[in-house]
């Protein structure tokens, strides 16, 4: 389907997981990239809310990583060895990133997620997102610091608070 929106959630998620790996092993990344992933979930849903907007975004292409990477200094040398890369959302993962550093933040976007129509008759819960345990916060430890991850989470947060609150001025 066109509203489907996994390619972007997926290759955002390698992304945010590729900057900001697990220090442990196998068991580290999987816990690394499911809190990944459900940051970039909600992010992707608050981002693209109705069907149309995940078609235009899946028509339109979400844009890259470019940026991403020259802010992170992660470019790579071979672009076609990363064609994964152009499915990576700038927005996306800004917002994750924010979900990822600020709890009370991503407490409000999980509430805001009612009001779209993604999780709408879906049993979904995003516990790794809003209570990880200390196996969970270990794992993921590059993934979570608010100060490796402030240059990719100012890019649009607040934007992000536009959308969580419309009308209200809340830049911080």
């Amino acid at each position: 389907m066109l509203e489907d929106l996994s390619p972007l959630i997926a290759a955002t998620a390698q992304w945010l997981t590729s900057a900001y790996p697990a220090a442990g092993g196998a068991l580290d990344s999987a816990l690394c990239e499911m809190q990944a992933r459900q940051a970039v979930t909600v992010a992707a849903w608050l981002r693209y809310p109705t069907p149309m907007d995940a078609a235009l975004v899946g028509m339109s292409g979400p844009g890259g990583s470019a940026r991403l990477d020259w802010i992170t200094g992660a470019e790579g040398d071979d672009p076609d060895a990363y064609a994964w890369r152009t499915w990576v959302d700038e927005v996306v993962a800004s917002w994750a990133a924010c979900l990822l550093t600020d709890p009370e933040l991503a407490d409000r976007a999980v509430a805001a997620l009612a009001e779209g129509g993604h999780a709408v008759g879906a049993p979904i819960e995003f516990r790794r997102l809003l209570a990880p345990d200390e196996q969970d916060r270990r794992a993921a430890a590059l993934l979570r610091h608010p100060d490796l991850l402030a240059s990719v989470s100012a890019l649009h947060r607040t934007q992000l608070l536009d959308r969580l609150h419309p009308g209200r001025s809340l830049a911080a």
